[in-house]
């Protein structure tokens, strides 16, 4: 029997079948690989089931097996397959929606865990009690060099109680280092792109507000921690940071909740699917299936083109220069198409609205 690989939270390898673009697992996989499991009364998770039809569990359910992208699709994540290797089928999972709607209409920021440099993991749980600056970065963007501001902002604001905590949207440990000497804050690194999917980070530098008991404080909002590439930009880093100072020492929050709530858009089914292709044609990379890597990596480009996490990442993967003239085209590209973003600008939401 052929093998399935699912890239969901984690990446599960176990045997199945590929039938016309339908992928049948064990059902007793589904717990480990969804959350939820069969029972007589449905689909359930804990003690919430959810009823199914007789005549759609015949259609999802055959014998032992069940369909998984149907059960994907009950349970409300996006999925994409990738069954050109006939003896490893490959599924990719969307993470659960409602952890994402959390984060921009609840204002609760979802746990992460992702790994550090040196491949040791941590959750967003290790700095609960202090105000965190989330900063997302990449190797592929001038913003590798921010680093260093951002560590200053971090120095002088440890002892009041905060941390900066960078995520960087990059392949491997490798790619990130060169950039990380000097570097004391935590820096980890998103191979799969989990966390530009639960938090809709759709750019880099990508900034998000945490407070002390992990409520958004300020949603995504580009912002710099230099005025290195200001000229370029035109944008100065001062006012955030100085936002940023205002609401350690002072409390003062720089933007109403009424306001952040659904300030950051949703991710689009297309944007859900590009990285769900990116994370195939990463993980194909890492384990050394050039073409299946490449030929994700286009279709995750070409389902969100203006999505520079998905776009520019796959540049370097490519073979293409993600500050060359494939880059200088995408940036055209983008300013002509209206620069989207999910997220607030680099001067809204700073005006301090309220104290905590």
């Amino acid at each position: 029997m052929p093998m399935i690989r699912v890239l969901a939270e984690e990446v599960h390898e176990l045997a199945g079948t590929v039938n016309d673009g339908r992928v049948w697992v064990s059902s007793a996989a589904l717990p480990d690989i969804v959350g939820w499991s069969w029972r007589p009364e449905g689909l359930c998770r804990g003690d919430v089931c959810m009823p199914i039809t007789p005549m759609r569990r015949e259609a999802v359910v055959d014998g032992a097996q069940v369909d998984l992208g149907a059960v994907a699709d009950l349970v409300g994540r996006v999925h994409v397959l990738d069954s050109s290797d006939d003896d490893l089928a490959v599924v990719a999972l969307a993470l659960n929606p409602e952890h994402r709607r959390q984060a921009l209409d609840d204002l609760r920021a979802p746990s992460f865990t992702l790994p550090d440099l040196a491949g040791t993991t941590h959750a967003l749980s290790e700095w609960h009690g202090q105000k965190k600056l989330l900063v997302t970065f990449a190797s592929w963007c001038g913003c590798r060099y921010d680093l260093p501001g951002w560590q200053a902002l971090h120095d002088e604001l440890a002892p009041d109680g905060f941390s900066v905590v960078g995520v960087a949207i990059d392949n491997a440990p490798s790619d990130v280092e060169p950039w990380t000497e000097g570097i004391n804050f935590p820096v980890l690194y998103d191979s799969a792109h989990l966390l530009s999917e639960l938090y809709a980070i759709s750019n880099v530098p990508t900034v998000v507000w945490i407070d002390e008991e992990d409520a958004i404080v300020r949603p995504n909002g580009v912002a710099f921690g230099s005025d290195l590439f200001s000229e370029f930009t035109g944008v100065q880093s001062t006012p955030h940071l100085d936002a940023v100072r205002a609401w350690v020492h002072d409390g003062i929050v720089p933007i109403e909740p009424d306001e952040a709530r659904g300030a950051v858009a949703d991710l689009n089914e297309d944007e859900l699917r590009a990285r769900l292709h990116f994370r195939i044609g990463a993980d194909a990379l890492a384990r050394g299936d050039g073409p299946a890597a490449r030929r994700n990596l286009q279709m995750a480009s070409d389902l969100a083109p203006f999505d520079w996490s998905v776009r520019r990442a796959a540049m370097p993967l490519l073979g293409q220069d993600p500050f060359g003239p494939d880059f200088l085209r995408l940036y055209d590209e983008w300013k002509a198409d209206g620069m989207p973003y999910h997220g607030l600008t680099a001067t809204s939401g700073l005006g301090g609205a309220s104290h905590d």
